[in-house]
């Protein structure tokens, strides 16, 4: 009787999860009817002539209207159309002192006469009212310099290195923000009216709610900001007025929720505003494809690394493999996990990348036969013997690595001196990890095709762990897609489309090197002589006598 594995049962919870969370989302924009006699409508039903009014304050929780300093008004406010202005915010100065400054935003009735006080309006019941912080306490970014022309650039105040007193929190301004007000004429039942909407509607009259008015999150960016200088009066902040949809008011409230429960588990402003980039002016299906596509990927890339670890946990010899693609491997992800750290990317990049750095580093040391062993208290590494075979493997290994050294070194060394004469940069360790960095990113392709070359030497790929090899190759078409719709580096980019090339020769070494599935039994074993000779053999169907069956020789390979 056939059962399922725990890697499909686990599977098949993991994409129901995935799909019941896109329907969740889907579902927040379906608005709910009302079938009762008297419903909840919205204020704006009633054709109301509105206006908006402006102020800022240096406090921020407002207890008097005296607080508040009137910078602008539109009247009247047309909310079911974009408006965008420019509006002009004086800078107190408390704020110009490394303080703080918010703006509050009112939509009120037009007063029938032009001499009432704004701040009498702002009194009235009908008054929908927001706030947002315009200012932020940020690090300032590390300032570059050329490394080998400090002293003149020094001289000629250019851009000089930060000192280490300039690295605390000081006072950012954004530049633009957002405004948003639902407009659609809605009707919600009192009774049964959602949770998340009860939070969201104020109600004034029995049978009528104000419309939420808030400042959309996602619309300002942490590239929006800028440093305060102390001799600014006044900023120019672009602000726009949207209408907003019912489905976009819930996903915003729900995801500013998620990000206050992230902000309260130590995330830092940069992760959060990683997130923002994700749902910021997102087209709502292509949201959609974005987070189911995203899953897929963490699901293959789990099953990648389960699959990896259980067919190097197995292995016993590197017969067939290539060394230096392992030692490359590992020493690559050190390299981006140690950039990673330096351009202070987001934990949910930096988790990953160093769970991979500990496998591949594992990887090493079984490739190798490094074993730790104690002597008098003393750890010492202990290398083991390699056999005739593994040493054949090698000679192979080594003669595609010199070819490729004759085209790679040049290129390295010629990208890291020009980056050196013509690219500013913070330190010289940064130099030296980003010039390593983009030989990984642009030339690192060139170590996957030793592998290739020790597959074209043996004539045999059956030392090549497929299903692993498979999830990953899956993920790099994945990688291909979002290639196209997130902004990223170009070198990171050229990355993704290197490894398709490479995937599809596997694939052609695979059809021309068929697999003798005579001699590889289902848990990943060769019965092959123990001298190894038959590896280093055509992988074409043979027929075994009897007294090379009684030796076996685990040959599990692991995809690199």
């Amino acid at each position: 009787m056939w059962w399922p594995s725990k890697t499909l049962i686990f599977s098949g919870i993991f994409l129901a999860y995935i799909f019941h969370s896109i329907y969740s989302i889907v579902d927040l924009f379906i608005p709910p009817t009302c079938n009762d006699p008297v419903c909840l409508n919205s204020f704006l039903s009633m054709k109301p002539k509105l206006q908006l009014l402006l102020c800022t304050t240096t406090v921020q929780k407002l207890e008097y209207y005296t607080q508040l300093e009137l910078i602008s008004t539109w009247s009247p406010l047309d909310y079911n159309e974009v408006t965008v202005k420019n509006v002009t915010v004086p800078i107190p100065p408390s704020t110009r002192r490394n303080g703080t400054l918010y703006l509050h935003a009112f939509v009120t009735e037009v007063p029938r006469t032009t001499t009432a006080d704004w701040k009498q309006t702002l009194q009235q019941q009908s008054t929908m009212s927001t706030s947002v912080p315009l200012s932020l306490y940020l690090v300032p970014e590390a300032q570059t310099f050329n490394l080998l022309n400090d002293e003149k650039s020094n001289k000629d105040t250019t851009v000089k290195p930060m000192k280490d007193e300039s690295r605390k929190p000081v006072t950012h301004l954004t530049k633009n923000l957002r405004l948003t007000m639902l407009t659609d004429l809605l009707a919600f039942p009192r009774k049964e009216l959602p949770q998340d909407l009860f939070h969201l509607l104020r109600i004034i009259r029995s049978d009528t709610y104000l419309p939420p008015l808030r400042f959309d999150a996602f619309s300002s960016r942490l590239k929006d900001f800028y440093r305060l200088n102390k001799t600014e009066r006044e900023i120019t902040l672009e602000l726009e007025f949207s209408p907003e949809s019912i489905g976009k008011l819930r996903l915003g409230a729900q995801l500013e929720g998620a990000m206050e429960t992230m902000k309260a588990f130590g995330f830092s402003a940069k992760d959060l505003d990683e997130v923002k980039a994700i749902f910021a002016d997102t087209n709502m299906y292509l949201l959609g494809l974005t987070m189911f596509v995203a899953s897929v990927h963490l699901l293959f890339d789990f099953l990648a690394f389960k699959n990896d670890i259980r067919y190097w946990k197995q292995r016993k010899t590197t017969v067939g493999l290539s060394t230096r693609t392992i030692l490359w491997r590992c020493f690559s992800q050190i390299v981006i996990f140690l950039y990673l750290l330096e351009e202070k990317s987001s934990l949910l990049i930096i988790g990953p990348s160093g769970i991979g750095v500990l496998i591949e580093i594992w990887k090493v040391t079984k490739a190798f036969k490094i074993k730790v062993e104690f002597s008098r208290g003393i750890p010492r590494l202990n290398f083991g013997v390699f056999s005739e075979s593994e040493k054949a493997t090698a000679v192979h290994d080594g003669e595609s690595m010199r070819y490729l050294s004759y085209l790679l070194y040049p290129l390295l060394l010629a990208g890291a001196v020009y980056s050196l004469l013509y690219t500013p940069h913070k330190s010289w360790y940064q130099w030296t990890l980003t010039s390593v960095v983009n030989g990984v990113y642009v030339f690192g392709f060139l170590f996957m095709l030793p592998q290739l070359f020790v597959n074209y030497r043996l004539k045999s790929v059956a030392h090549l762990p497929w299903r692993a090899f498979m999830y990953k190759a899956s993920n790099t078409f994945i990688d291909d897609l979002f290639a196209f719709i997130i902004t990223m580096p170009t070198a990171h980019r050229m990355a993704c489309f290197r490894d398709d090339i490479v995937f599809l020769i596997y694939l052609y070494q695979r059809w021309l090197y068929p697999v003798d599935k005579t001699r590889l039994d289902a848990g990943g074993e060769f019965e092959v002589d123990i001298s190894g000779d038959d590896v280093l053999k055509t992988a074409t169907p043979t027929k075994m006598n009897a007294e090379t069956k009684k030796k076996r020789l685990q040959v599990a390979g692991g995809m690199l």
